[in-house]
């Protein structure tokens, strides 16, 4: 990887990260403030938490589209804007509708999937499955840090000083674009790296990828609606909400350290469905506990810490398993209603888990969250056994009608390749290929 690539990745995972700090900062903390608005109810306490998901999901594949057209930086500097007046918005709420209007136009800076082209753009091939790491990290990071630094800075800031220190983040990540990133010379528009309308219909028809979507939407569904109930419930066993951050800190830490021999086995050793099987088996439980110790303080913290480590090996495993069941060529767009439906989840927990709150019970919530899990079980133990592919694309020179069937045959003949989709208009092979036997110097003695 050369020093631009690295300077390069590092300063979208940190402009990742920025925003998902801010994003996920209020998490933690908003069911607890989110009374003292007027006309609050905890319905609409639930949908403000969500509301960033349902625009996140409207906005996320017309955004990558708009990128297509003008440029990433241009999108991603609207999106930050956009981003960071919802945050000054949010903050300058004195109810609850303002204060959901503010969080929507957050999510309005739907730029996620425009990060990570801008990311295929300035990144070598080989590169590329290095840099999504790298982001993915930062992610997760962020995630971490912002649970724990949530209540802690609310308890010193208030709700909407959290939401000032997101815009400061999001002006910040602005600059960070225009510094620190070089803007790409050429676009790159691989059906392996960007979502395609026209390619949406396939996609969706797809059981596999229909079956990982709705895992992520449920998996979100479930993180979100759990914040709803989750604060407010340590708060009634009698720890202060500035004190919430030594819950979360040990349990989120422990979690992820204990989560990656999973993961390990489930790549190395391709176990990646008995893996998925057990996680979502231990997330179910984890939920009922959630509601059975609702009023026991540890009760509360052993049933987060099964939480998280159901969540940290479900949240690394699914995009892998996107990959793998992606057909060749359509990883982009797969990857499109993967994220879609990841922010669709999010709205929905925060609608689900507010109303159940309002009409029903903390406990309620958690029962109320069950059948998306048991649902996604049933997904799960019927999904096939995922491939261990990975996808590469070769360039063509001058290939036609006629001449692409006859390569297509050659390229299924060489070791390891299982999979060729061959796309005219861009001159390009994607194949699915399987990398302990796959030689790609092969290539060069077909002449393409």
């Amino acid at each position: 990887m050369s020093p631009l690539e690295k300077r390069t990745i590092s300063a979208l995972a940190l402009i990742y990260a920025l925003r998902m700090f801010g994003l996920f900062m209020v998490l933690p903390v908003l069911a607890l403030y989110g009374s003292q608005y007027q006309g609050a109810t905890a319905t609409l306490v639930g949908i403000a938490i969500g509301a960033y998901g349902l625009t996140q999901a409207m906005l996320q594949l017309p955004f990558g589209a708009w990128s297509d057209r003008i440029g990433r930086k241009p999108v991603i500097l609207v999106g930050l804007i956009l981003f960071s007046l919802g945050s000054a918005l949010a903050a300058m709420a004195d109810n609850i509708w303002m204060l959901i209007l503010g969080r929507a136009l957050q999510g309005a800076g739907a730029v996620a999937s425009t990060l990570m082209a801008l990311m295929t753009d300035l990144t070598r091939e080989e590169n590329r499955t290095k840099a999504m790491a790298s982001i993915g990290a930062s992610i997760g990071l962020s995630f971490t840090l912002a649970m724990v630094a949530g209540p802690v800075l609310a308890a010193w800031l208030g709700l909407s000083g959290l939401f000032v220190l997101t815009a400061i983040l999001s002006l910040g990540a602005i600059v960070l674009l225009y510094t620190a990133v070089p803007t790409p010379t050429q676009q790159v528009r691989s059906r392996d790296a960007r979502a395609f309308f026209h390619q949406l219909i396939d996609v969706m028809a797809d059981r596999q990828i229909l079956r990982i979507s709705y895992g992520i939407f449920a998996l979100h569904a479930v993180l979100v609606g759990t914040f709803v109930a989750v604060p407010v419930a340590l708060l009634q066993s009698g720890m202060a909400q500035v004190e919430h951050w030594k819950v979360y800190l040990p349990v989120m830490i422990s979690a992820f350290i204990v989560m990656v021999p999973f993961i390990i086995v489930a790549e190395k050793y391709k176990k990646m469905k008995p893996v998925l099987m057990l996680a979502v088996a231990l997330l179910v439980a984890s939920v009922a506990c959630l509601a059975l110790g609702i009023d026991s303080l540890t009760g509360l913290i052993m049933a987060l810490w099964l939480f998280f480590l159901a969540f940290n090996i479900l949240e690394a495993s699914l995009p892998s398993l996107i990959s793998k069941f992606a057909p060749a060529g359509f990883k982009g767009s797969a990857m499109g209603l993967y994220s879609t439906s990841q922010f669709l989840g999010a709205f929905i927990g925060g609608v689900l888990g507010g109303y159940l709150s309002e009409h029903m019970s903390l406990a309620g919530v958690f029962w109320g969250l069950m059948p998306l899990l048991l649902v996604w079980f049933g997904l799960v133990a019927t999904m096939a056994k995922p491939k261990h592919l990975t996808s590469y694309m070769v360039n063509l020179n001058n290939q036609d009608q006629d001449s692409s069937i006859e390569l297509e045959n050659k390229l299924l003949a060489l070791p390891g390749v299982d999979e060729v989709v061959i796309m005219l208009k861009e001159q390009a092979a994607y194949l699915k290929v399987d990398n302990k036997t796959f030689d790609p110097t092969k290539l060069k003695l077909l002449n393409i």
